[in-house]
């Protein structure tokens, strides 16, 4: 079945960098949509980045673009997202989505298109 896993948060200061990355199993994600999601308590899950599954266009939100890049190992079947001058704002859980239904940029960001996620990694960045 298909399966997400997301490591590699942990807790850096503002300015610093960490590497997500979201292990896909019992699919190939080379032909899926993958998506990063994150979420603080009491706000709703907020799309960051998406990469499509036909010709692997990226998106991210404007709060992140310019500092945070998604990339794939197909060989790993591994999905990352390296984020760059990390601020407090970054704080949060983030989640990887894969998806059966192509993602584009008028409707990537919308959680509640995403069919199946990881658990989560928490991620915060403070002094």
């Amino acid at each position: 079945q298909v399966q997400l896993v997301e490591s590699g948060g942990g807790l850096v200061q503002p300015g610093g960098s960490l590497r997500l990355s979201c292990a896909a199993s019992g699919f190939t994600l080379d032909y899926y949509a993958i998506g990063w999601f994150r979420q603080v308590p009491g706000k709703e899950r907020e799309g960051v980045s998406c990469i499509s599954g036909s010709d692997r266009s990226t998106y991210y939100s404007d709060s992140v673009k310019g500092r945070f890049t998604i990339s794939t190992d197909s060989a790993k079947n591994t999905v990352y997202l390296q984020m760059n001058s990390l601020t407090p704002e970054d704080t949060a859980v983030y989640y990887c989505a894969t998806d059966a239904i192509e993602k584009y940029s008028s409707s990537w960001y919308a959680h509640l298109l995403w069919h199946y996620w990881g658990q989560g990694t928490q991620v915060t960045v403070k002094s």
